[in-house]
């Protein structure tokens, strides 16, 4: 196989698009925009337990006509959960060594 074979990479917005403006900095109200992005994230996380829950009932059932479809949302919903464990860890983490540093 060629380097030529190989897809480009698509672009990728930068962080500042999805933060807003490139200048915001920690604004007053950035706690609500924090909280509502967390209100987000572990909604989405929800909606894809959800998606694989239901496929997964579908495919019980038999009325699942492609089983990569679960196989699919079951992984996704996986490693969600996984990567939400992990940013939680790491919160928990950084918390205690704060409060250990105002002893």
């Amino acid at each position: 196989m060629s380097i030529d074979a190989i897809a480009p990479i698509a672009s990728v917005a930068p962080m500042s698009a999805a933060l807003g403006s490139p200048d915001r900095g920690v604004q007053a109200g950035s706690g609500a925009n924090f909280g509502s992005m967390l209100a987000q994230g572990l909604q989405k996380l929800q909606d894809a337990q959800n998606t694989a829950d239901d496929l997964a009932v579908q495919a019980a059932t038999g009325k699942l006509t492609d089983v990569h479809d679960y196989i699919i949302a079951a992984t996704e919903a996986n490693l969600a959960t996984s990567l939400t464990v992990a940013v939680r860890n790491r919160a928990l983490d950084a918390f205690n060594e704060i409060m250990r540093m105002q002893a």
